[in-house]
């Protein structure tokens, strides 16, 4: 059975790190009030997206440094 990393996230390359969406995010929900890097499996995301779905959770709210500048479509 495989358990790969398919997302991880740094909080230091998130334009929103030191914000109020910072405590509001999921990552912040699920490491604590310093949080530095949320990684999660597949199965971990797929879990995440059931609980957001039903309000249990909050939203992830990254948004990457280098991607932040681009306009929105």
């Amino acid at each position: 059975m495989s358990n790969g990393i398919e997302l991880s996230l740094s909080c230091h390359d998130c334009v929103r790190q030191g914000t109020p969406d910072c405590s509001d995010c999921l990552v912040s929900f699920v490491i604590g009030e310093t949080p530095e890097e949320l990684v999660m499996t597949s199965s971990d995301a797929d879990v995440v997206a059931l609980l957001n779905a039903q309000g249990m959770i909050p939203r992830l709210k990254f948004r990457h440094r280098s991607t932040s500048d681009q306009p929105t479509g």
